[in-house]
Formats: structure tokens, sequence, C-alpha cells
């Protein structure tokens, strides 16, 4: 397998994985709208600080943290049906954020294999990437569904570098969500963070090797 190095990163680079949501497809901003646009039908709206904290968050923990907040499963599902609703009128809009292209253009010249590691279901990743024209761009697929243990476990990123027969000392992990960065640092993998909803905090800037504006300033790193 191709090694190479740059002077961005510590060790040589041996593989690439990605986030999904917030870094290859703008569904965050999507989602955000369609959360707080449901709670606040219902009369329960969310603030700023209870959404942050769910947002790079796997499914079973944010249910937990959703059904707790509406008060139980009647509460619960008035918010899911008013969801749903509005976040199926504006999966239509999906588009790739800024440099998707680019940077996976940029890394398969260099010779890198490139895996998703997603805390979203496999159907509705594989829907969203398929959808978004870049599916088959990345050798490997990691969902909330392939791990016992989401992010901020270290799970999913060691998952995907195992699916790609990589060191995980040796791959970068691009990231937007602070869970993200946690995994990938816990992973003992090279994290750069894109912020896209959440701001790169102090701990955020520890635990990343690199914070940067989006993908365009990530692929000049692999210069």
């Amino acid at each position: 397998m191709t090694l190479l190095s740059f002077p961005a990163f510590p060790r040589t680079v041996q593989a690439v994985i990605f986030d999904m949501d917030g870094l290859l497809i703008d569904t965050e901003r999507h989602v955000r709208v369609a959360t707080l646009g449901a709670a606040d039908e219902i009369g329960q709206p969310i603030d700023d600080d209870f959404y942050a904290g769910i947002i790079g968050t796997p499914w079973p923990e944010t249910y937990a943290m959703l059904r707790a907040f509406f008060g139980g499963d009647e509460g619960f599902g008035r918010f899911r049906t008013a969801f749903q609703t509005r976040i199926a009128l504006l999966r239509t809009a999906i588009a790739l954020m800024p440099g998707v292209v680019e940077i996976i253009d940029h890394l398969e010249v260099l010779g890198l294999p490139l895996a998703v590691a997603t805390s979203t279901g496999r159907d509705k990743a594989e829907e969203h990437l398929h959808q978004a024209g870049i599916r088959h761009r990345f050798a490997a697929l990691v969902t909330r569904d392939d791990v016992e243990r989401g992010k901020p476990h270290p799970e999913p990123y060691l998952t995907a570098a195992a699916r790609l027969d990589a060191d995980p000392s040796l791959c970068v992990a691009l990231e937007d969500s602070h869970n993200g960065i946690r995994s990938a640092h816990a992973a003992g993998l090279m994290p750069v963070m894109v912020p896209d909803l959440l701001p790169a905090t102090a701990e955020m800037h520890r635990l990343a090797l690199h914070v940067a504006d989006d993908l365009h300033g990530v692929r000049a790193l692999f210069a």
C-alpha cells in the first residue's frame, strides 16, 4: 500500500477516512432546520446548547436524549411525525460541501485509499452518497449499523482503517463534529477538523492536528 510523506503530518499517510454529514454532504443544516422547526411546531422548542450536544452523536444516544427531552414516547412521537414531514421536503436539496470533488480527485491521484466513517445508518448513508454521486469513490463505508459503539468511541475509525487494511496511526481522519474528532483521536488517527455547525473549541485545537476552513484547505495539506 502507498505510504506518502507530507510536511503537514507527523507520520506517513497510508489512507484517508472521511466523516459524511457536514463534511462531505451538506445535510447538517437541513437536519437542524427540520429538528428545530418540528420542536417549535409541537410547542417544545430546542435551544442551541441542547442541539449542539446531539451533533455527531449516534442515533441510539440521540434518540434517548430526544425522548427524555420530549417527555417520553408520546411527546417524541409527535416530534418525530413533524420532523419526518419537514426533512422529506429538505432532502431533495442535499448538495456536496465545498471542495469535495477536488480533494477526492487529488487523493486518488496520490494513490491513497479512501473510506467513510459515519454515525448515520447504512441505508441512509448509502442513499445520500449515491444521490451525491460519490459512493463509488470510497473503498469502504462504515456506518452506525457496522459498529457496537459509535462516535466518540474509537470503534468507527478503527473499523474503517481495518476495512482498508491500513494502520490507524497512518490514517488521516477528516471531521466536522466534536464527537468525530474525539473518536478519531482516541483511535490514534491523525485528525483534521473542518468546522460546520460547531466551532473549533480549545479541546478541538488540542485533539486535531489542523483546523481548516473547508476541504480546499484540507487539500492543501496534502501538497
